[in-house]
């Protein structure tokens, strides 16, 4: 295991930006190092290994950028537990690796459906945004286990919380929102009457997140999407 870390290491370093890194602090994205190394060669370099749940663990513990979003990359989704996902999802605290995580990962695990319910009630700001951008990603990817996640209730949270001051939690619950409405017209329609209260809010940033909604849907052939009715 070491010799494998010490070859991704080294791999890593080969492909560093120092400028991007540099950069990504300056906006406030810490962690103890960081390569500043872009996706797609991160990709490239999870080709060169064997996926485990041994060496995802080893990786995913490292306070370092890319061997966390490698650990996304190398993590066997069908070997992912309900336990080892709700602690994994609790220890991030970044949002790159909050949407890494669910695009390469938590989307594919089996039990998705159930972490983006269960997620999207938590307590904590941090995993209830992570809930809302799996659910996100299950609409973009159009996964049929969409309607097995309760969707209305969970969207009504999501209402709710465009309601509250953390931008983080707004911007995730718009786009569950978003993304739901935009798989078919029925949905569209559906998310604008939850909606409709905005549209003559008093407050300005609820009404353009509805006129941004409303704008969105109108602008793309919903009738021709083959996702299904809501």
């Amino acid at each position: 295991m070491e010799t494998i870390l010490r070859n991704i290491r080294t791999d890593l370093r080969l492909s560093m930006d120092g400028a991007v890194a540099a950069s990504m602090r300056q906006m406030g994205v810490t962690f103890r190092m960081n390569f500043g190394v872009n996706i797609q060669r991160i990709r490239e370099i999870s080709l060169r290994y064997e996926p485990g749940e041994t060496l995802a663990e080893a990786l995913w513990k490292e306070d370092v950028r890319e061997l966390k979003i490698l650990a996304t990359m190398l993590f066997p989704p069908h070997e992912m537990t309900k336990e080892i996902a709700n602690r994994w999802v609790e220890e991030i605290e970044n949002q790159e690796i909050r949407e890494q995580a669910c695009k390469n990962l938590f989307q594919e695990v089996p039990i998705s459906n159930n972490l983006a319910k269960e997620w999207s009630t938590h307590s904590d700001e941090r995993v209830r945004v992570t809930g809302y951008w799996l659910f996100a990603r299950l609409c973009i990817t159009r996964d049929v286990k969409v309607s097995q996640v309760e969707a209305e209730a969970l969207l009504r949270r999501a209402v709710e919380d465009l309601r509250g001051d953390s931008i983080l939690l707004l911007q995730s619950a718009l786009n569950a929102l978003r993304f739901y409405g935009r798989a078919s017209e029925p949905r569209a329609q559906w998310v604008l009457r939850e909606l409709s209260t905005f549209n003559s809010s008093g407050n300005t940033r609820e009404k353009e997140m509805y006129e941004q909604l409303y704008y969105e849907f109108s602008s793309i052939d919903l009738f021709e999407d083959s996702f299904g009715d809501a």
